[in-house]
C-alpha cells in the first residue's frame, strides 16, 4: 500500500453475544486500549490498565472467543501472546436489542459507562488545560446546539458527521509534527424540559 493508501477502518456492528460480553469494566478498557495502544501482550496491558495479568489473560480470551479481539500469532514466542483489536469501530442501533433484555441491559451499561469515562475525560482536561499551548486549549472544548427535528433528519445529520470524523480519521498521520492524539464524543439527545408532549 503507498503512503497515500489508507485502509478503510474495519468496522463491526455488534451482534447480542458480543455486546453482552463487552458490557464489563475490563473488556472495554482492553478494548480501549488495543485501538488506542495498538497490538500487545496481556503483561502489557495490565501494567498499563493497573490490574493483574491474569484477569487481562481471562478477559481478552473471552472477548475473542465472541471475535472482538485476536491473537497475532506472529508476534509472539514461548507463552508470550500479542492481541491486536479485530476492529477499528463498533456501532449498535439501540432497536438491534429490543427483543432481548440481556443485550438491552448491556447496550444501557455500555452507554453509561461512555458517559462516565466522557465525565472523567473532561474533569481531568479542566484540571491540567493551563499546561497546554493556547492553539490547543482553543481547540479542544465543547459545546452545544438545539433545534427541532424529525428522527429522519437527525440520523442523517448524525450519519454526514460522522462521515467528517471518518474522513479526518482516514487524513490523519500520526508522524505529523504537532499531533496528538484526541477523542471526540458525539452525542444527540431530547430535550426534556416538561412532558414529552
Amino acid at each position: 500500500m503507498g503512503s497515500d493508501e489508507k485502509k478503510a477502518p474495519r468496522r463491526v456492528r455488534l451482534d447480542h453475544r458480543q455486546v453482552r460480553v463487552l458490557a464489563h469494566p475490563l473488556r472495554t478498557r482492553l478494548l480501549g486500549a488495543l485501538r488506542v495502544k495498538g497490538p500487545a501482550t496481556a503483561t502489557t496491558l495490565a501494567e498499563l490498565l493497573d490490574t493483574n495479568t491474569g484477569a487481562t489473560s481471562y478477559h481478552l480470551r473471552q472477548l475473542a472467543e465472541v471475535g472482538l479481539v485476536a491473537e497475532e500469532p506472529d508476534r509472539g514466542t514461548g507463552r508470550q501472546r500479542w492481541w491486536r483489536a479485530a476492529h477499528d469501530v463498533t456501532s449498535w442501533e439501540n432497536t438491534d436489542f429490543d427483543d432481548d433484555p440481556d443485550a438491552r441491559a448491556a447496550v444501557e451499561w455500555i452507554q453509561s459507562e461512555q458517559v462516565r469515562l466522557f465525565v472523567e475525560h473532561a474533569e481531568r482536561w479542566f484540571a491540567a488545560r493551563d499546561q497546554w499551548p493556547p492553539a490547543w486549549r482553543d481547540a479542544f472544548g465543547m459545546g452545544d446546539a438545539f433545534m427541532t427535528i424529525p428522527s429522519s433528519r437527525l440520523a442523517a445529520l448524525s450519519a454526514e458527521v460522522w462521515q467528517i470524523l471518518e474522513r479526518y480519521r482516514a487524513e490523519a498521520d500520526p508522524g505529523e509534527p504537532g499531533a496528538e492524539q484526541v477523542q471526540i464524543f458525539l452525542a444527540a439527545f431530547p430535550l426534556m424540559l416538561g412532558s414529552r408532549r
